[in-house]
């Protein structure tokens, strides 16, 4: 019998060279409303873009990317 079951979902975000992984707030909400959550609590996610999402250890991971520049 084959058994389908959901994966769990993880956002990873990098901030000053350290890999911080979220967990999943609402497994209801799109990507793009959990990075609104949790932009209150990391303000750098306000300028981020979320990644295509990434089976990897049994969960999907998405990067959550920031894409402020330098200037010069």
């Amino acid at each position: 019998m084959l058994l389908a079951t959901q994966l769990p979902r993880l956002f990873i975000l990098v901030d000053k060279g350290q890999e911080i992984t979220l967990t999943d707030p609402n497994p209801q909400w799109s990507p793009q409303a959990v990075l609104n959550f949790y932009s209150a609590h990391y303000p750098i996610l306000t300028t981020a873009k979320i990644s295509a999402p990434v089976i990897k250890d049994d969960a999907v991971q998405y990067r959550l990317e920031t894409v402020i520049g330098t200037k010069g």
